[in-house]
């Protein structure tokens, strides 16, 4: 019995050679393939929205600054000696203006004290030229009274030429200004004045009116000398004090709208008197 035959195919002759096409995807592939992708898809849409939710949010990270070089580090202290140097240049101009000023201050105060020493030389100088001339005119008023003349009892001449002395004192300090308490040499109050005049013959008064009117011998106001303390109120309480300088009139630091002035005793007549010389 013959076996059967097998039809035998013709193969081509690129048979043996490996198909380059790529092979199909079977359904199952495809849809696990798609599911990735959906997956991949949704995470990327949330990172977005993240992302730009993020972005509206202020930045609260705090930023490191940048490591300073050498350079700038030494510019940096370079500008800090620069100030400091600067810092100390300005205290020592202050110093020195400081100084400048107290110096010119101080000049100003040694110019004033030097005027005032001068014009009270001036004063001293004036108030002796003034005196000798009262002694020489008191020693011819003498003379004549010796040969028979007389005179009015209010403008009876002085002992002696120390009270010429107090007298010229006085007038070189009419003008001056009076104020309370004011010893000179350019203000005065009545007391004080009083008390300097007679200072320059070495009479020392008390400081005050109350004790210059109990200083001293009374004596009547209807027979005054040139030199004769006058007072106002009672004796050991007087408020007020002038000197005699004859012909009715005295002078007395008044008060802060006169000064020192030569006024009449018939305006402003005294209550009593004491003679000291």
């Amino acid at each position: 019995m013959r076996e059967p035959l097998v039809p035998l195919v013709p193969m081509s002759h690129t048979a043996h050679i490996r198909s380059h096409r790529k092979p199909r995807r079977n359904a199952s592939s495809l849809a696990m393939r798609a599911g990735v992708a959906g997956g991949v898809l949704s995470t990327l849409a949330v990172a977005g929205a993240a992302g730009s939710a993020n972005a509206a949010e202020p930045v609260t990270q705090t930023l490191e600054l940048p490591t300073l070089t050498a350079d700038l580090a030494a510019q940096v202290a370079q500008s800090a000696d620069a100030t400091q140097q600067a810092a100390a240049n300005y205290e020592l101009q202050a110093e020195r203006d400081a100084a400048a000023a107290k110096a010119a201050k101080q000049a100003k105060a040694d110019l004033a004290d030097a005027k005032k020493k001068a014009e009270a030389k001036k004063k001293a100088e004036a108030a002796r030229k003034a005196a000798a001339a009262e002694a020489v005119s008191r020693s011819s008023a003498r003379t004549v009274l010796s040969a028979g003349a007389s005179t009015s009892t209010n403008v009876a001449a002085p002992a002696s030429g120390s009270v010429a002395t107090v007298v010229a004192f006085l007038k070189a300090q009419v003008g001056d200004a009076y104020v309370m308490g004011g010893t000179g040499p350019n203000a005065w109050d009545c007391s004080g004045l009083v008390q300097a005049a007679f200072k320059q013959v070495g009479v020392d008064l008390p400081r005050v009116s109350q004790g210059q009117s109990t200083s001293g011998t009374p004596v009547s106001l209807s027979n005054l000398q040139v030199g004769d303390i006058l007072y106002w109120g009672s004796a050991g309480s007087a408020y007020h004090v002038g000197v005699y300088i004859g012909d009715g009139q005295y002078l007395d630091a008044a008060n802060p709208s006169k000064g020192v002035v030569i006024q009449d005793l018939s305006g402003y007549p005294a209550t009593g008197a004491v003679r000291v010389l």
